[in-house]
């Protein structure tokens, strides 16, 4: 309700606004370049000012894709710092070391479009459009690398606004507002929400879901977190997912088991919701049910189709070729003597009548993702994002998602996380200290077939270099 007035208020302003801008006839309300230079410029107060970042915000939304990238382009060449004022103010600095000339240098080094987008953001829905043109912009750095610098100042600017402590954790239930409910449905990209019936089991009362939210955006969720309460520790998603699966008495329940965690704004990639998010959820379930002692995840390995088909074309940056074939050479009698694309074929063809040759080599590669690394951290955004809440792996399951989505992304497989309460923080520090995730005693021997795997690869890769070198 508190929302919604301010939101009335500013549509007030804005419009009064206007129409002080319909004075001034050197204003082109044609051009968004022409009114982003005059919403930075001197001259108007609040009420004009809001007028024209919502100016820009409607004139954005009635481009097209082209115009979009030009909007931007535009925002890079335009509206960056100013490399001349730079060097004077860094040359000022370091000849005096005076706190005046430092914060001259700060504004030097600001670009002008974090201003920009500082003021956009006082428009009527600014955040949420912000949010959205940054999706937009995402869309558009693999073909445009120099927009680069546009989007890690609006990072920067989005990761101040939605820092965890302005974020709120609220329950969905059955009594949700609907079209709360139908975000869920639509986008709940780990397990595919059937409709409303499909849904109402998810939210029965051995289910919770839990969301954030930010104050400016009250109806939008940012992160949802989906949690099944059960008897001992399931080892596969599907009985968890099954709408007819009977009902249990929470008071009942052993184990919460996290199945579902997605993001909801993709303008949001990149910014973390916090490290202990998922501990939050934890404490509000010990709260309500006493009883559990046991707190597990049922997680997917959603990039490792898309790694392990491009080890196979012998593409670096994810799972090594070399890896690969050094870790599925000891399958090549159940598998054939191409492994890794006989198990591709297999899982295809019919997963649960080859399972016995499948389990093993599965195993190993899912290890072996997970505990990859690439330039930003693991591999696994799933994998990274338990370990930074304290989590340890704990379990991985073949066959464990049969589904087309799971088989797709996953190659079936599932991981098992495990949230000891008292150990989340230490667990959190070694990660963000190491960057390793951290792997239970269960797995160990698995692990270390992998690590042995690795070091063989090193070493051939040495002897190779080594052969290299010319003589002398």
């Amino acid at each position: 309700m508190r929302q919604g007035f301010l939101e009335r208020l500013r549509e007030a302003i804005a419009d009064r606004g206007r129409d002080l801008l319909a004075g001034r006839r050197t204003l082109d309300l044609r051009s968004p370049a022409h009114l982003c230079a005059e919403l930075l410029g001197e001259g108007h107060g609040e009420a004009s000012g809001v007028a024209l970042a919502r100016e820009i915000v409607r004139a954005y939304h009635g481009m097209d894709a082209p115009e979009r990238l030009a909007f931007f382009e535009m925002i890079e060449r335009d509206f960056g710092p100013d490399p001349g004022v730079i060097r004077a103010a860094s040359a000022r600095y370091l000849e005096t070391h005076s706190v005046e000339d430092y914060l001259a240098l700060s504004r030097a080094i600001e670009p002008r479009r974090q201003e920009l987008f500082r003021r956009l953001n006082m428009a009527p829905r600014g955040t949420r459009a912000l949010v959205g043109m940054r999706a937009d912009l995402l869309g558009f750095l693999r073909s445009h690398p120099d927009l680069r610098t546009v989007d890690a100042d609006l990072h920067h600017l989005l990761a101040s606004w939605f820092n965890r402590g302005f974020l709120q954790l609220r329950r969905i239930d059955w009594n949700s507002p609907v079209a709360l409910l139908e975000k869920l449905i639509v986008n709940d990209s780990v397990h595919e929400v059937r409709g409303f019936q499909d849904l109402r089991r998810r939210l029965a009362r051995d289910r919770r879901c839990f969301a954030l939210f930010h104050p400016v955006m009250p109806d939008e969720p940012l992160f949802f977190v989906e949690v099944a309460l059960v008897c001992g520790t399931p080892r596969s998603v599907g009985g968890l997912l099954d709408p007819a699966a009977p009902l249990l008495d929470p008071e009942t329940a052993e184990t919460a088991v996290f199945f579902s965690n997605c993001s909801l704004q993709p303008g949001l990639a990149g910014i973390s919701f916090g490290s202990f998010l998922v501990k939050q959820v934890i404490e509000e379930l010990r709260m309500e049910f006493p009883g559990l002692g046991r707190f597990t995840t049922l997680s997917p390995l959603p990039r490792l189709a898309l790694l392990l088909r491009s080890a196979l074309r012998g593409e670096t940056g994810g799972l090594e070729p070399d890896l690969l074939e050094a870790l599925l050479a000891e399958y090549s009698d159940p598998l054939g003597p191409a492994p890794g694309q006989a198990l591709l074929d297999l899982l295809e063809r019919d997963p649960v009548q080859n399972c016995e040759a499948l389990t093993r080599p599965l195993l190993a590669l899912g290890m072996a993702y997970l505990l990859g690394r690439g330039p930003r951290g693991l591999l696994d955004p799933e994998a990274a994002f338990h370990a930074s809440n304290g989590a340890c792996l704990e379990g991985l399951h073949a066959f464990a998602d049969l589904s087309g989505r799971g088989l797709a992304g996953s190659l079936g497989l599932m991981a098992s996380y495990l949230y000891v309460p008292e150990q989340l923080e230490q667990n959190h520090e070694t990660f963000v200290e190491t960057g390793e995730l951290p792997v239970s005693r269960s797995l160990s021997r698995l692990r270390r077939e992998v690590q042995s795997a690795a070091k063989t690869v090193r070493r051939r890769q040495r002897r190779n270099r080594t052969r290299e070198m010319p003589a002398g």
